[in-house]
């Protein structure tokens, strides 16, 4: 197993969560996060003042899929997130040793929320 993170713009999200429900991916989790990189600070007006925001807001998404699907999710992050422009964001991949559904106890790949292809159709 995977787990896909992702920091992205917030305008990235939604078109992100669409296509990865449709192609049966419908468990994620994200969270709104700040944080600095090539992008550097950004000089802001408020009430007749300059301000420097060294921070930018950022959404971070985290999906955790089998091996064969990393690809399509990330595909599918680059597809929406990528604007060519600095800010854009970073996708980072890292391997998941265990996965544990707490109300059941399953363990493994089946705790993966992945849907087939005759639940995507129906």
């Amino acid at each position: 197993m995977k787990k896909v993170e992702a920091y992205i713009r917030h305008e990235a999200f939604e078109p992100i969560r669409a296509e990865l429900l449709d192609r049966g991916f419908p468990s994620l989790s994200i969270g709104e996060v700040k944080g600095s990189g090539r992008q550097k600070g950004i000089v802001e007006t408020y009430r007749g003042s300059s301000l420097t925001v060294n921070v930018r807001p950022k959404l971070k998404l985290e999906v955790v899929v089998e091996d064969k699907d990393k690809s399509l999710v990330v595909e599918t992050i680059l597809r929406h997130a990528r604007t060519g422009d600095v800010g854009d964001g970073k996708i980072f991949v890292v391997p998941v040793e265990e996965a544990i559904r707490i109300r059941t106890g399953e363990e493994g790949e089946e705790v993966l929320q992945a849907h087939t292809e005759a639940e995507i159709a129906a």
